[in-house]
């Protein structure tokens, strides 16, 4: 496949940690002229702006002390996020193996045995030699080392690979961060929103039970006809099925916010029962621009590590191709004899050079480097198929939150222009100028319009939810607060 040259340009900040380019390593070039967009497709509206992006913890944008207070339950308890954190150092383990490659292993070893020569041996044949003589004890003791000299590089580049992987790893992790804060955000406002479609249906309930009533006392007094009282029946027993379906949205939102935060999900009932505003968005979002959502992102900067990692290992595969070279000893005590085992007779040593180079392997390098290269040639894709997505969140995201407020204006235009109609719809009624029909219709048309608006202010906060998580913010917060700061295990070469 043919690589988007543009999305290579940032690519390059992110394997320069990783890569440093020689006879082994895949050559980059990006071209200039193919720069991420200077500015978002979409226009800005409903508050949003290119000044510089103003994620670092985002939810607290929201004023709402409850929100807070749950982010910070699950930043600490979060199953899922310890998952990540352990991952983290079990790369950083694999890392401290491959750099313990770099250096010469050294065992010890201690043995004793009891061993027969063959009585049979041409040479002992012609001698009397007594039996005992073919029987013997071996006393040994000391040290066996090897040191594997990195003449071509392949444990240079291995370790390379594994430090990849725990930078990898590390965005993983932040990747998992904001996906947490933006659940438990989401998942907050759907309870405060269908809070406030429940206490609407509510309201609406009461208003319809009182009309209803009214009918009923004017069709006892010959006023009207069982007809309108049918239909404000009607009316009432339609309203009243909404409450099982929002009660039900209401424990399902707030069972995902226990688990989030790993507990049993019925744990935030009782604290989340008392009935709260939905957070209100806040005037300004600043998303910055285009160019600096590549280093922002984890899951970009994750991608852009696994081809970094993936890069070097077709180095450590190239390495297969030349010798090895080793340098090897012995040293220690060996006799037949416990009583002299320690003396100076008895000591042994050798050292010196070992080249291994494999001549024959039936294309078993060959057919390994081409599976590295293919394994790159995918990481390449993920990464650029990653960087599109990510500019795709945050366009989709921008779309979403301005005409959503747009919406949510024209809601409340429609709520005002329905609360009117109402009210000249019951004076109406009550002088006989009209039929009880258009009472009807005035009612349900308000309540409808009501919990319109109520749904489109709680989009309007879960779009700008949704954008916040495209933009990949939040994690820089989270990690430099002590009172939230995730655990860190020590680079082993720092």
């Amino acid at each position: 496949m043919k690589p988007n040259r543009w999305l290579l340009l940032p690519l390059l900040g992110i394997l320069a940690g990783g890569c440093t380019t020689n006879y082994h390593d895949p050559d980059y070039h990006g071209d200039p002229s193919r720069l991420p967009p200077a500015l978002w497709d979409n226009t800005l509206n409903g508050g949003a702006t290119n000044a510089p992006v103003s994620a670092t913890g985002w939810w607290k944008n929201f004023h709402d002390a409850e929100l807070d207070s749950l982010v910070d339950q699950a930043v600490n308890s979060n199953l899922d996020l310890q998952i990540a954190q352990a991952r983290v150092r079990e790369a950083r383990a694999q890392y401290s193996i491959a750099v313990a490659d770099f250096f010469p292993t050294v065992d010890a070893s201690g043995s004793y045995g009891r061993q027969r020569q063959s009585h049979s041996q041409p040479l002992f044949n012609a001698f009397q030699i007594p039996s005992s003589a073919f029987q013997n004890n071996v006393y040994q003791a000391g040290f066996d080392a090897s040191w594997e000299i990195d003449v071509f590089g392949g444990k240079r580049h291995a370790a390379r690979a594994a430090r990849a992987e725990v930078d990898a790893f590390e965005s993983s992790r932040r990747d998992t961060l904001v996906t947490l804060l933006g659940e438990v955000a989401r998942n907050y406002v759907d309870v405060r929103g269908n809070q406030r479609r429940l206490a609407i249906a509510n309201e609406n309930i009461g208003a319809q039970t009182r009309a209803l009533a009214i009918t009923q006392r004017r069709f006892t007094n010959g006023l009207t006809s069982d007809l309108d009282v049918q239909q404000a029946s009607t009316l009432l027993a339609t309203t009243r099925a909404e409450i099982p379906a929002l009660e039900t949205s209401i424990r399902i939102s707030t069972h995902r916010l226990g688990v989030l935060l790993g507990q049993p999900p019925g744990s935030l009932l009782a604290e989340l029962s008392n009935v709260a505003p939905i957070p209100a968005t806040p005037p300004e979002v600043p998303v910055g621009l285009p160019s600096e959502l590549l280093l922002r992102r984890p899951d970009v900067q994750r991608a852009g590590r696994e081809l970094a990692a993936a890069t070097e290992n077709i180095s450590v595969a190239k390495a297969d191709w030349f010798p090895k070279f080793f340098l090897t000893g012995a040293a220690g005590y060996e006799s037949v004899s416990a009583s002299d085992w320690f003396t100076s007779g008895s000591k042994f040593w050798s050292f010196g050079p070992t080249v291994q180079w494999r001549i024959f392997d039936a294309g078993r390098i060959r057919a390994n480097i081409k599976v590295q290269n293919a394994r790159q040639e995918q990481a390449l894709a993920a990464y650029e198929q990653t960087a599109l997505t990510a500019f795709e969140d945050v366009e989709n995201g921008l779309v979403a939150y301005a005409n959503e407020q747009i919406r949510r204006r024209l809601l409340k235009d429609a709520v005002d222009s329905s609360q009117k109609s109402l009210e000249l719809a019951d004076k109406l009624y009550a002088n006989g100028l009209t039929d009880f029909l258009h009472v009807l219709d005035a009612e349900r048309s308000l309540y409808q319009a009501q919990d319109a608006l109520v749904q489109s202010d709680r989009t309007v906060s879960a779009d700008l939810i949704a954008l916040y998580k495209a933009l990949g913010g939040g994690w820089e917060f989270v990690e430099k607060q002590p009172s939230l700061a995730l655990a860190q295990t020590p680079d082993p070469l720092k």
